[in-house]
């Protein structure tokens, strides 16, 4: 929708560079926009841990050569 929003009043762009760049440019601002959103329940500090429990468990750290 966002993106759409924006390409509308450009009816005719010069090329498909032009096209990628501004919705390149548009997810940056919509992400810096919305960065700091939280979903309700998912802000709260036990529902943070269970959540970093059970991302771990299916993905676990792969150590970096600095904590070999």
């Amino acid at each position: 929708k966002e993106i759409r929003k924006r390409l509308k009043p450009m009816n005719s762009l010069t090329n498909m560079d032009a096209a990628e760049k501004i919705v390149y440019l548009e997810m940056l601002d919509y992400n810096e926009r919305h960065a700091q959103r939280v979903v309700p329940g998912f802000g709260m500090e036990p529902v943070k841990k269970k959540l970093l429990e059970l991302f771990e468990s299916r993905y676990p750290s792969v150590p970096t050569p600095d904590e070999a």
